[in-house]
């Protein structure tokens, strides 16, 4: 089969997320060879699940095993992986307040001039206060920069000035962000920290927000229960 022909009928596959006669509406990335990976060389994640035990070889199970980053695809940040304070003390993602991940939240777009989120786009968005979860849609969406191999090092994320605004400014705890970091690539260690110190905020990137309207949902997401670990692969939908 062709590349460009295969890359397509993924991609169509990757963007099935409604279930439920629509009421829910998945907007997790699917985890495939061909997903973007940081440090990768624009060639993807590559093989990260393979069959240890097949039917077809003469085992009485199929049994697969998996070797991936907890950053990958959608995924959760705990305060840990950026303050190493915080990650001696134990603030692990297995600590995670679950009430956070789940009810009320708004899925906002952030104006496509914009090519970060700066203090001064967080005020024109005028995010009504009580908003616990804020999903932000940006140009990256637009760009399918999720479902390129590539890295693409000018994504639109937040700057730290908009970071600490959200920090003083908003009642939100759970920030989701549609790219693989939440923060820009320039300054990848002020904005997580802006967010990450209080412990109260959690990131969640990667988030696929094509082909979903902007407005209110009720939001539920779910690492994994990892002991010790700084960061988890989450499974995120939306019912409306």
């Amino acid at each position: 089969m062709a590349p460009l022909l295969l890359f397509l009928i993924l991609h169509k596959i990757n963007r099935c997320n409604v279930y439920g006669n629509g009421w829910i509406v998945d907007i997790t990335h699917r985890i495939t060879p061909e997903m973007i990976s940081w440090g990768t060389g624009g060639v993807g994640l590559g093989q990260f699940l393979w069959l240890k035990k097949s039917i077809k070889k003469g085992d009485n199970i199929n049994s697969s095993f998996m070797n991936l980053s907890v950053y990958t695809g959608t995924h959760v940040d705990a305060p840990g992986h950026f303050i190493g304070s915080d990650f001696d003390a134990g603030f692990h993602v297995d600590n995670l307040d679950l009430d956070v991940f789940n009810g009320p939240g708004l899925l906002v777009d952030v104006p496509r001039d914009k090519n970060k989120i700066t203090a001064e786009v967080m005020e024109s968005l005028n995010i009504p206060k009580g908003i616990k979860r804020v999903l932000f849609r940006t140009s990256n969406t637009d760009r399918g920069l999720m479902y390129k191999r590539e890295e693409d090092l000018s994504f639109v994320e937040f700057s730290a000035d908009g970071a600490k605004w959200l920090v003083e400014n908003t009642d939100i705890k759970l920030e989701g962000v549609d790219y693989l970091s939440v923060a820009a690539y320039d300054d990848l260690d002020s904005a997580h920290i802006e967010l990450l110190m209080s412990k109260e905020i959690i990131p969640v990137e990667g988030l696929k927000l094509d082909e979903v309207d902007s407005g209110l949902y009720y939001v539920n997401c779910l690492p994994m229960r990892l002991i010790g670990a700084e960061g988890s692969p989450v499974r995120c939908v939306l019912l409306s």
